[in-house]
């Protein structure tokens, strides 16, 4: 299951936008799992409106889509990296998720005080980002120590190591984040652990009043400036119309978007953002038990589509019958794509593509 951390320092929507997004998905999907696991911890179904065709089709009971764990992480102050504020427990919890949401005030409101005093994006975003390289510094240096004697014996493990730590010490010493630096497969494997901060990849999500949510501001632009030249994403999303959003039915909802002039709200923004940065798409299963939506990498094979299922699935992978969503929509059924000679039967070379339908055939 993905996991994303919304960060941000005081008093810039970044809560406010949690609670928004956890409590749009539970009213958009009553009938889809959702939780909250801790006050600041909350799973969101993916939202996907090919799951619903694809459950009519497959005349299914149960409809089950993708899920992100989204965290809301304590604001974030200047020195955290040395313990102010909650610091270490803030640290600790960006380490255990997958991408960062960087959420950054781009809206002027004198009723709500910003911690420096003024809305500025790039320093906003450097605060931030100096706190998460600080804390990598720190945690280079403690591993660099402990790795240092066992690279002088001649361990070969000990050497690659070392190797990837001082390009990564390098890189963050002239300002860069860790995730600029390139490292082999082996190298990236051996600091794997250490879940280093500035590694994660990062999703500016630029907070704007409402009026402001279908064309952007100049702080927007900022924003977008800098995440294009870190390779990074960037979404524009109101914190505002979000919690508007959750005292709306679901036709009211698409009107009130239509009039802002957007087509989607956060939270859709917010999965489409996450997906491209880290490379995922999705494909489904479906039959009268439950149709399902599957996150999966994109170049990922049939049998690795499989093991997400499960591992035997994986190991005794046989082939997948395989039709793709738009052609079994347009021939309302399985055996209809059969009879057309759209279901294809793929091996294990097949890369799987988005919105894939898949029926697995395997040894147990």
């Amino acid at each position: 299951m993905l996991r994303a951390g919304i960060v941000g320092l005081p008093n810039v929507g970044k809560s406010t936008l949690f609670n928004a997004l956890c409590e749009n998905a539970k009213a958009e999907a009553a009938n889809f799992p959702f939780c909250t696991i801790e006050p600041n911890v909350g799973l969101v179904s993916v939202p996907d409106p090919r799951l619903q065709v694809l459950s009519e089709i497959g005349q299914s009971k149960q409809v089950v889509p993708s899920r992100i764990e989204f965290v809301d992480i304590a604001g974030l102050v200047e020195g955290a990296s040395q313990g102010q504020g909650l610091g270490n427990q803030f640290l600790s919890h960006i380490r255990q998720v997958d991408a960062i949401v960087q959420v950054i005030r781009c809206f002027d409101d004198p009723d709500i005080v910003h911690v420096s005093g003024s809305v500025d994006p790039e320093r906003d975003i450097s605060v931030i980002n100096l706190e998460l390289a600080l804390a990598d510094l720190a945690q280079i240096e403690r591993r660099i120590e402990r790795v240092r004697k066992q690279a002088k014996s001649g361990a070969k493990e000990a050497k690659l190591e070392m190797g990837a730590l001082e390009k990564l010490q390098a890189a963050l010493d002239e300002g860069k984040p860790a995730r600029m630096v390139e490292l082999s497969d082996e190298e990236a494997a051996a600091i794997a652990s250490m879940g280093m901060l500035t590694r994660k990849r990062v999703i500016y999500a630029a907070n704007v009043a409402e009026g402001d949510l279908a064309a952007g501001n100049e702080y927007v632009e900022r924003v977008r400036a800098i995440a294009a030249a870190e390779g990074a994403g960037a979404v524009v999303i109101s914190a505002q119309v979000e919690a508007e959003l959750i005292e709306l039915d679901e036709g009211d909802r698409q009107d009130y978007l239509e009039s802002l002039g957007v087509e989607e709200g956060g939270l859709k923004s917010l999965v489409k953002a996450t997906y491209e940065l880290l490379g995922l798409q999705t494909y489904f299963t479906t039959g009268e038990k439950e149709t399902r939506a599957w996150t999966i990498p994109i170049g990922a094979t049939a049998p690795q589509a499989a093991g997400v299922i499960h591992s035997d699935f994986e190991r005794g992978f046989i082939r997948a019958e395989t039709v793709s969503y738009e052609d079994l929509v347009a021939t309302g059924s399985m055996s209809g794509a059969r009879e057309k000679g759209l279901l294809r039967s793929e091996g294990k070379d097949y890369i799987v593509k988005e919105g894939d339908v898949m029926l697995f055939r395997f040894n147990v």
